[in-house]
């Protein structure tokens, strides 16, 4: 179970995942060796699966990001997931409930890109139909 101390170095992480530890450790007022334990744990126990970057606000404004709700056949989630993993522009993939069975995170940078991925996306055997929400802007980010 998660303490109070691996929360906060939780939150410093999202914040900034290249602080040094000596000074998440001065901030946190803890020593370099128990953050770094204390990161090492989490990694290793499959809290903190990786780092990655946040792109600035002006590159990421040229990007076209969107949401695809896929409809999906019965039992063919296997496949349509299989289908979709190898397309690098989706950047993610959920598996939700209500009118549709998944969510696709996608990130194209023209809209022919994104025309080409969501039809790339419904040619995939066992999807029924999908429906493309275009990310207008970012209120907040966490």
């Amino acid at each position: 179970m998660l303490d109070n101390l691996d929360r906060q170095i939780l939150d410093a992480l999202r914040a900034d995942a290249r602080e040094p530890t000596a000074a998440l450790a001065r901030r946190l007022d803890v020593s370099r060796s128990t953050i770094q334990h204390r990161i090492k744990r989490l990694e290793e126990q499959g809290i903190i699966e990786s780092y990655t970057i946040r792109l600035a606000d002006e590159f990421s404004r040229r990007i076209i990001r969107a949401h695809v709700l896929i409809s999906v056949s019965p039992k063919h989630a296997a496949r349509v997931s299989s289908g979709i993993k190898p397309m690098l522009e989706v950047r993610a993939l959920h598996a939700i409930s209500g009118a549709f069975d998944m969510i696709a995170e996608v990130a194209a940078e023209t809209m022919d890109a994104l025309d080409t991925i969501t039809d790339r996306i419904g040619s995939i055997t066992g999807v029924e139909r999908t429906q493309t929400l275009i990310l207008m802007s970012t209120r907040f980010s966490r």
